[in-house]
């Protein structure tokens, strides 16, 4: 059993993995201290709380942290839990916490762990200060300025010089990749690493609003950017597929086509659908009922990032949000998120951030009426208004050896822009 202590500070991790977690617990603990706190690390996350493992408490020293904060993973450890599976246990969850003496609580983590922090914070009703750090590498916490979540940076990095490689491969042998990156609800990362990497096309599902796809629809897209790099002389690309392109598709096309399997939490685990292998396969036929045979190599990158060695600036970036956590909590605060604006550590109340008429946390989209993503689709090879006519037209029709009004009436619906926003 732990002392108590009012002046002790907890931390906790939760959700998957992101590059620089260590760097928020070395920060958090270290300044703690250093204020004359106590510092308890929470291993294993709130799995652990709601089990009521006291053994998974864990005094923190700065010997334990002094030198994590470049290292990837986590030494705490993190897991998944899903606040209405666990309802009942959160009696649990709270006697475990009061328990330790934990006065401050620091929370590691992405919406799930935001919405966990939030609900503690009320039910402590003033017993423990609670503050949050955010970490995804999906990049879909709402934070002020276009401030990324931190593991964004990191993953995209990785995910770039991956990428990289791949389009090599693809330009020594003759062929195509088709790779899926993670990103449940946003195409952040989809659209950074294609972006930086130069991929030939990038697929985000914020670019198709409010329209439920068809496999049909999003293999055709491909397919056309296969036969314009063709009509330019190329036989190779590759093509990055955001995997929350798959939330969008009818389930029952999916279940007919796919084992779907779900998380911790219930939902489906989209890292598991093989989108890369079935969009693969419909693009192949769809070539191939137009004499074009095109090896095709689907990919999935994801897990190979999340627990990298975090860049410089991911580094930087959690000490000063460890730092700021702790420096947020001694001052009195709760119930906000740590972040950085304009160069400063700034805290952003829980009511901001999280729509408590659906007690979900809002989700950052990718703008797609933006200027930046307008500048990285221009940079993308995919079919334009502007193919269907001239001599555009008349050179991709000639790929196919099809008339172009042949070609026009087969893909031309490819090229109508998205009917709605989100």
């Amino acid at each position: 059993m732990l002392e108590q202590g009012k002046d002790t500070v907890g931390i906790i991790v939760g959700g998957g993995p992101a590059p620089g977690i260590n760097g928020v617990i070395s920060a958090a603990t270290i300044e703690a201290i250093n204020e004359g706190k106590r510092v308890i690390g929470i291993k294993g996350g709130f799995k652990s709380l709601f089990e009521g493992n006291e053994g998974a408490l864990q005094d923190l020293t700065i010997d334990d942290v002094s030198r994590i904060h470049s290292q990837g993973g986590s030494i705490l450890r993190t897991s998944r839990e899903y606040p209405e599976k666990v309802k009942e246990k959160f009696p649990v969850l709270m006697n475990t916490l009061k328990k330790s003496g934990i006065k401050y609580l620091i929370t590691v983590g992405g919406d799930g762990t935001l919405f966990m922090a939030n609900w503690i914070d009320r039910e402590a009703r003033g017993s423990i200060s609670v503050v949050h750090v955010p970490k995804t590498i999906d990049n879909d916490i709402p934070l002020p300025g276009g401030v990324s979540t931190f593991g964004y940076q990191t993953a995209r990095h990785w995910g770039v010089e991956i990428v990289k490689n791949i389009m090599e491969d693809a330009k020594t042998t003759g062929r195509w990749y088709f790779i899926t990156t993670m990103g449940r609800h946003a195409g952040h990362l989809a659209l950074g690493i294609g972006n930086a990497a130069g991929a030939t096309l990038t697929l985000i599902p914020e670019e198709f609003g409010k329209e439920k796809l068809s496999l049909k629809k999003i293999s055709d897209i491909i397919a056309c950017s296969i036969i314009k790099r063709m009509s330019m002389g190329r036989d190779h690309g590759v093509v990055i597929l955001a995997e929350g392109i798959s939330e969008k598709f009818d389930l029952a096309e999916l279940k007919s086509l796919e084992q779907l399997e779900k998380d911790e939490t219930g939902r489906i685990r989209l890292s598991e659908i093989q989108l890369g292998r079935l969009l693969k396969n419909f693009v192949k036929k769809t070539l191939e009922s137009l004499n074009l045979n095109i090896t095709i190599v689907d990919k999935n990158i994801g897990y190979e990032l999340r627990a990298a060695d975090p860049i410089p600036f991911d580094v930087e970036y959690t000490r000063d949000l460890g730092y700021g956590a702790v420096r947020y909590l001694l001052r009195g605060g709760t119930g906000a998120v740590i972040t950085q604006y304009e160069g400063r550590l700034r805290s952003i109340p829980f009511v901001d951030i999280i729509d408590y008429a659906t007690g979900k946390v809002n989700i950052r989209r990718v703008d797609v009426r933006s200027e930046t993503f307008e500048a990285a689709q221009k940079y993308m090879i995919r079919l334009l208004p502007e193919d269907l006519q001239g001599e555009a037209l008349i050179r991709l029709s000639q790929t196919l050896l099809l008339k172009p009004e042949e070609f026009v009436k087969r893909f031309g619906y490819i090229a109508e822009p998205p009917k709605e926003d989100y």
